[in-house]
């Protein structure tokens, strides 16, 4: 069985690394051939977009899981926009397409879960959406399973709290009443194999886990579990921050996992973020 990856990025590269005795071929796609070294586990294929690589199609011919990382280019979905006929002709059993809680759009704080209608506020999540529904319709229209993975903050080895507070780049931003869900990369990748053990096509998933949580408490855990100062409060309304990072505060809402527990027996090993930290800290290499 062979995988192929479009965007190998955090997520996807470390999915591939944990799932690779699984397969006997995994290739993958980079924007940046400079992001690829000696020590990767795929034979990589740079390109970028609306690019024709047939080597790319080629890959596709012979795959049976496709996992879709790539975002959105100006709302449409370059894979889709190329290798659409390459993807619809092949033997693949398996597409997974990686989004984003952000197309729930905002809930005031309300928990909602995967029968909740999207209403995206962001353009980037309206775009996600849009892909999300072409994906879906490829697989209505050629039988292939599409399941789509709607993710929370993600976090895990090398991108977590913990690094923004020995960076200095760590902000303890106070807005009453926001909460935020996240989820540790391997349990996306425990989700996304047990998908493919289990395929159910047009189904759609929440990945994330089981307690939002205030972004404040979330540095202030951190911190002590790492012996590291914590940085001032700040105010949301004053805060610095970038129009991409103050719009994730536009959104609040409570996020239910249960689809991804009932109905393809995940466990999580990180349920919320003090085990997902506590794990990070144990393994100060990564943290």
């Amino acid at each position: 069985m062979n995988l192929f990856v479009f965007g190998l990025g955090f997520t996807a590269r470390r999915f591939a690394e944990r799932a690779r005795d699984r397969f006997d071929a995994v290739r993958a796609t980079v924007t940046d051939p400079a992001r690829t070294g000696p020590g990767d586990i795929a034979a990589m294929r740079a390109f970028g977009p609306g690019s024709d690589d047939p080597r790319i199609a080629a890959d596709l011919a012979d795959t049976d899981v496709l996992l879709v990382s790539a975002p959105p280019v100006r709302d449409l979905d370059t894979t889709l926009g190329v290798y659409r006929d390459a993807i619809a002709k092949s033997r693949i059993g398996w597409i997974g397409y990686l989004s984003t809680i952000g197309v729930y759009g905002d809930h005031q704080g309300a928990w909602i879960d995967e029968d909740t209608a999207p209403s995206p506020v962001s353009g980037r999540s309206q775009g996600r959406l849009a892909v999300e529904e072409a994906w879906l319709a490829l697989g209505r229209e050629t039988g292939k399973p599409v399941q789509v993975f709607r993710l929370s903050g993600i976090y895990g080895p090398g991108r977590n709290p913990i690094v923004k507070l020995r960076e200095g780049k760590s902000q303890r931003i106070i807005k009453p009443g926001q909460v935020f869900n996240r989820i540790h990369v391997d349990d996306i990748a425990t989700t996304l194999l047990a998908s493919i053990d289990k395929p159910r096509g047009g189904a759609v998933y929440n990945v994330t886990d089981d307690e939002p949580t205030p972004p404040q408490v979330v540095t202030e855990y951190a911190a002590k579990l790492a012996g590291l100062p914590l940085p001032p409060e700040v105010d949301f309304e004053t805060a610095d921050l970038s129009p991409m990072a103050r719009s994730f505060y536009g959104e609040n809402k409570r996020v239910r996992n249960h689809r991804i527990r009932d109905e393809l027996g995940v466990d999580l090993a990180y349920p919320t973020y003090r085990e997902g930290l506590a794990a990070l800290v144990a393994d100060a290499r990564t943290a």
